[in-house]
């Protein structure tokens, strides 16, 4: 039976889905020599916490790579494949040294570029680590993550420097979390803003804030640097407009978690900067920062005691509670790794509100097909201040709509003219752009 028969209305008809198509492998499937995984290992993608990285070395698995990760004794970090060259045995058990990582069962030393530095069981004058070169691969510490570039040396890009990055007075408070499912799922979940309406609020009572229960006008495009959403909400005189950045191939940014609808506020930037980094097919991280700020943050909510290792400040993350718990309130982790390990494309409904996925797969799909073409993967373009303009934020407007009009139709109509704006302020200096849209807002909407 094909995956269209089990799209047919057949009452009872549960014998007739028993065979599954295949998953969509172009893009779940990131392991070492495979198109996705090709595309993935042009990117710096984050691997665990510094706070993580002391006295011993740290095993990590990503891209289907068992790899160890350390600090020398002279603060140097270093990511290596995880079996020595000699035989074999786990760099995980390995003695870190001034200026390298030596393996426990013959002494070997490892450089954190993968050369050998020492072979103490060969004898004086063994030419043998000269003809050596383990695996290893660059690493950049930001904000309390350490990432990797597990790519092509040749075509390593700089590492990218958002604007959320740099906000005034900014704190970012980094987290990491296990998925027990495949990375699209989850990266999927920042072009899905609806589900804040059911899954959040609706179906498992207020998770964040009574908000994000109105039903909002959606809609998607495509920008210079991924695939933007808008939500336009009522909420009583007030029209809160919420877009979030998905950035290929695995990034997001997304709107503060607390927002509540009351406050008039203009393009507060993001509250949450977060990677969705594949470990293997199925299996991932959730790895990033949350801001810590007064614009997004005003009230205090934020409690950074909460975040780091496996935690996060806000609900359904992780498998928190019983299972019957989960059940009767659940979150994030339990809709995304219920969808199967690997999700299945083929047998999904999609309707009108799903449209930013779609995007999204596509423009996942010919970033893979252009670089397995030969294709190099173009940075993001900076603004005139040398980092990458978000279009991520919240806009809260005191925006009393009229009683005889449509009500989709005003908040499509605030909603994409605040997208428009917010768009096309990409290339106003970084100081200057909140300030200009709000001007902008103010005499146009």
């Amino acid at each position: 039976m094909t995956a269209t028969d089990l799209r047919r209305p057949v009452p009872f008809g549960g014998y007739h889905a028993k065979q599954l198509p295949d998953d969509d492998a172009e893009l779940t499937r990131t392991g070492p020599g495979t198109p996705a995984g090709e595309y993935f290992r042009r990117f710096w993608h984050p691997v665990m916490l510094s706070s993580e990285v002391r006295d011993l070395p740290v095993p990590v698995r990503i891209l289907g790579e068992d790899l160890v990760l350390f600090r020398d004794k002279g603060g140097r970090l270093g990511l290596l494949d995880r079996h020595c060259s000699h035989r074999g045995a786990s760099l995980e058990f390995g003695v870190v040294t001034e200026c390298g990582l030596a393996c426990c069962y013959h002494g070997w030393v490892y450089d954190i570029d993968g050369t050998v530095l020492e072979t103490p069981g060969e004898p004086a004058g063994s030419k043998l680590k000269e003809r050596v070169f383990h695996g290893a691969y660059p690493t950049h510490e930001e904000g309390g993550l350490i990432f990797a570039y597990m790519g092509p040396p040749a075509e390593k890009p700089d590492f990218p420097v958002f604007d959320s990055f740099v906000v005034p007075g900014n704190e970012r408070v980094p987290y990491y979390l296990p998925f027990a499912c495949n990375w699209l799922q989850v990266h999927e979940n920042g072009m899905d803003p609806i589900h804040s309406v059911f899954l959040h609020t609706r179906m498992s009572g207020v998770q964040f804030a009574e908000v994000f229960g109105a039903l909002p006008f959606l809609e998607f495009q495509e920008t210079r640097i991924g695939v933007m959403s808008t939500a336009a909400r009522r909420w009583g005189d007030h029209v809160w407009v919420r877009n979030i950045d998905a950035v290929p191939p695995n990034f997001c940014q997304f709107g503060a978690t607390w927002e509540d609808g009351k406050r008039e506020k203009y393009f507060t930037p993001p509250a949450i900067g977060r990677w969705i980094v594949p470990v293997d097919d199925t299996h991932c991280l959730t790895v990033g920062w949350r801001h810590v700020n007064d614009l997004v943050d005003p009230s205090g909510r934020t409690r950074n005691e909460d975040m780091g290792m496996g935690k996060v400040d806000f609900a359904g993350q992780q498998p928190e509670g019983s299972y019957q718990d989960r059940q009767r309130n659940p979150g994030d982790w339990d809709a995304q790794v219920s969808q199967r390990p690997v999700a299945v494309h083929a047998v999904e409904n999609l309707g009108t509100t799903d449209v930013g996925i779609q995007l999204l797969r596509r423009q996942l799909r010919r970033a893979i097909r252009a670089v397995g073409e030969g294709e190099r993967v173009a940075p993001l373009p900076a603004g005139p201040d040398g980092v990458i303009p978000s279009f991520s934020h919240d806009t809260v407007l005191v925006k009393p709509l009229a009683n005889d009009r449509d009500e989709m139709t005003q908040l499509a109509e605030i909603g994409r003219a605040v997208a428009a704006i917010v768009l096309e302020s990409a290339d106003v200096p970084r100081a200057e752009r909140a300030g200009h849209i709000e001007r902008a807002i103010q005499a146009g909407i």
